[in-house]
């Protein structure tokens, strides 16, 4: 895993990828008013943050599709979405009931 500074919490996971680093920092305790997903360009700065399914609602989980050209996530409300990877923005949301 790359050695990036968390946000608030701990970082879970980190994909590398052709737009940056995507970090999954773990939900529980994580700043509700802030996407606990985002990009981290190789410079450090922060390109995006990904855009929550509901207010208040953080990403569990994090993998590329099977293309490789978008995230599929997982959220603590029991959302399957995905996520646009250059820009961080939702292409779909499902509620997993």
């Amino acid at each position: 895993m790359e050695n990036i500074p968390p946000r608030h919490t701990k970082v879970d996971k980190v994909i590398n990828s052709v737009v940056g680093n995507i970090v999954l920092e773990n939900p529980v305790g994580y700043a509700r008013n802030e996407s606990n997903l985002y990009c981290v360009s190789p410079m450090g700065k922060v390109i995006w943050f990904a855009e929550l399914p509901e207010p208040g609602v953080l990403f569990t989980r994090v993998k590329f599709d099977d293309l490789g050209e978008k995230l599929v996530t997982y959220s603590t409300r029991g959302h399957a979405c995905e996520v646009e990877l250059r820009t961080g923005k939702l292409l779909s949301k499902i509620l997993m009931q």
